[in-house]
């Protein structure tokens, strides 16, 4: 990542109120490069490459604060895997249960008709779709 891609990332993060630090440049450098899906793991071993001092802690703690921002989506694939996605357009995602592989899908590909009734006092904050896959069974 050159000089302009940290300049750029610093002001994103600024504007989502996020303090820059040399850590979190590192983290949205991998993450805001190109659309991604990535465990939080992943993107350790990856950060681990230019920055080694980053630890654990750090990353989920990161991954949560660009979530609350706004940054990246936090999906949840299965109740033990969580991925985090850096396109926040609305789309939906093609889960295959057997490589773990998720794909976007474009938020056209498919409509979501009707909403079950909300509790008094909430709106929709946003509809995340899943659809799972797996090879076909032979009958």
């Amino acid at each position: 990542m050159d000089v302009h891609d940290h300049a750029e990332i610093a002001t994103r993060l600024r504007a989502a109120g996020i303090p820059v630090t040399l850590q979190r440049l590192a983290i949205a450098g991998l993450l805001f490069r190109e659309p991604i899906h990535i465990t939080a793991e992943q993107l350790l071993k990856q950060v681990k490459r230019n920055a080694p001092e980053t630890s654990r802690a750090t990353i989920y703690n990161t991954l949560r604060l660009f979530a609350e921002k706004g940054l990246i989506k936090e999906l949840v694939v299965q109740p033990e895997r969580v991925v985090f996605d850096s396109n926040t357009q609305p789309h939906h995602h093609l889960y295959n249960a057997e490589t773990g592989e998720l794909t976007d899908l474009p938020a056209d590909a498919m409509k979501v008709v009707g909403l079950p009734p909300l509790p008094e006092g909430t709106e929709i904050h946003q509809v995340d779709v899943i659809v799972r896959i797996r090879r076909e069974r032979a009958h």
